[in-house]
């Protein structure tokens, strides 16, 4: 598997919240004699990354030839549901064709690809959801991450989907996950000045911390490394069933804010999304893959940085 006495591996989309992650989690586990990793970036590009926009086709395959990885971790998409809504030649670009471009490279080369996918290709009527069960998206984000697995596996079954659901971790600001966007409008409720926040008590979800994301995809590189590639869909989640609302409850009593929440019992997202796509993370764990860190240890570490960060969905 190494060509070059090291195992290259390209990690596609490294600024972003699970790119970061993954970045971080490589540099300090694994041995640089003998792993490479080469970053890509679109907006967020430094000094450590290769600036590349994976709608470029051309770009992207000189870039994979150029660098001749041996696995290819696509992390790079467009992952907000109501941007996919209303632009699904967007939503198609990134997460369908830029994923095929890679496929079709990847496969030349003879480089594993590690695409990343999402829960919501399911509809959320019959948790918990197998890797083999069959999907049905709500909306354009959830078909355009359908096709591009689809697309991924088409072209080379021995290629790797890996869905996830609702992330949060490190992030440059609070609204890049949906988990810590909700953090301002807990803060200011808390005001007697200003009203309470609403917060969706309909949907169950199973916020995942990226860095543990970030063990298990380098577990997933390594077993490729050694040979043992994990091949077709596999699935990653945390354990712990919640709403926006219990999450908003356990955001406030970390910071220790009398937040003014009101729990909504009906979805009023103008993009439909499913109620419960718990991902059964069984394959996983049996390879011995995985780590999860309880949510209120694992967002006190992340609000311990609030208010240093800027809202710009607020800005």
């Amino acid at each position: 598997m190494k060509r070059d006495g090291r195992f290259t591996v390209a990690l596609i989309g490294a600024s972003g919240l699970l790119g970061r992650a993954v970045a971080a989690e490589l540099a300090h586990a694994v041995d640089a004699r003998d792993w490479r990793v080469v970053r890509t970036a679109h907006r967020r590009a430094d000094g450590q990354s290769v600036p590349l926009d994976i709608r470029d086709a051309e770009a992207v395959r000189a870039f994979l030839r150029r660098e001749t990885p041996h696995a290819i971790v696509v992390a790079a998409a467009e992952r907000r549901p109501d941007v996919c809504e209303r632009d699904p030649a967007l939503a198609r670009a990134l997460n369908v064709d830029a994923v095929s471009i890679i496929a079709s490279e990847a496969r030349a080369l003879g480089a594993w690809v590690l695409s990343i996918s999402t829960d919501y290709v399911f509809d959320g009527t019959s948790p918990p959801y197998f890797p083999d069960d069959a999907p049905a998206p709500l909306n354009a984000y959830g078909r355009s991450k359908l096709d591009g697995e689809r697309a991924l596996l088409a072209s080379d079954p021995n290629a790797c989907v890996l869905r996830l659901p609702l992330l949060y971790g490190p992030v440059a600001d609070w609204s890049e996950s949906a988990v810590t966007s909700l953090t301002p409008a807990i803060v200011a409720s808390a005001d007697s000045s200003n009203p309470s926040a609403a917060m969706d008590a309909w949907a169950t979800r199973y916020p995942t911390y990226t860095p543990d994301v970030a063990v298990v995809i380098r577990g997933m590189l390594a077993h490729h490394a050694r040979g043992a590639t994990i091949s077709g869909i596999a699935q990653w989640s945390g354990d712990e069933p919640m709403t926006k609302f219990d999450i908003a409850r356990r955001i406030a009593r970390v910071l220790g804010v009398d937040a003014k929440l009101v729990a909504q019992r009906e979805p009023t997202d103008s993009t439909p999304r499913p109620r419960n796509c718990h991902l059964d993370s069984g394959r996983l764990e049996a390879l011995g893959i995985g780590r999860r860190t309880a949510f209120d240890t694992a967002i006190a570490r992340l609000l311990a940085r609030y208010p240093a960060l800027p809202d710009t969905a607020a800005a």
